[in-house]
């Protein structure tokens, strides 16, 4: 199992895993209270979203339910983020979103995952962080991995599946993502 500094390994049936446990009961709750409101509540949405991370979202912040993530408290949001319907953050791992992102419809943003090896499969949660730049766009029904890195100003083509950082200014598409080209500034 890799393991680098980035990496958090929750073994299961200690305190820890009873900590993340407790947290995804939590995030349960309060985003099933965020699920059942409406775009016309934009400010109850950010209150909620709010209370879900622990911080205090920006007035620019703008969410459209239904929204799904584990825990929450890892998340950390910038002003003017814009996160579209039915996306999922899997956050354990820590999720930090820069300023001027757009996140599209279906988007997954899945920080933890299993050991590969079977034997160890059940035996602990592995979580990796993920970073978004500023002004990045995330299209419709893309899913970033856990480890990844996405450089300023790039776009995420819909359906992509992120496995690798994408640097700075970057069309990336495809299952893994590659870069496709430069974008200019």
């Amino acid at each position: 199992m890799e393991n680098d500094d980035r990496t958090r390994i929750i073994p299961g049936r200690t305190p820890e895993s009873a900590a993340m446990t407790a947290s995804v009961k939590r995030a349960m709750a309060l985003t099933a209270a965020l699920n059942r409101l409406t775009f016309d509540d934009a400010a109850q949405i950010r209150t909620l979203f709010g209370e879900l991370i622990g911080k205090t979202v920006d007035d620019s912040f703008l969410l459209i339910p239904p929204f799904f993530t584990t825990g929450g408290a890892d998340i950390s949001v910038g002003r003017n983020v814009f996160i579209n319907q039915n996306c999922t953050f899997y956050d354990l791992g820590g999720l930090d979103i820069a300023d001027d992102v757009m996140i599209g419809p279906n988007v997954s943003l899945i920080t933890s995952g299993h050991p590969i090896e079977p034997s160890q499969r059940r035996a602990c949660v592995v979580a990796k962080p993920i970073a978004i730049g500023r002004n990045v766009w995330i299209a419709a029904g893309a899913i970033v991995i856990g480890g990844v890195t996405i450089g300023e100003n790039s776009v995420v083509a819909a359906g992509s599946v992120v496995t690798r950082d994408v640097p700075p200014n970057s069309l990336a598409g495809g299952n893994p993502a590659r870069v496709i080209r430069s974008i200019a500034g």
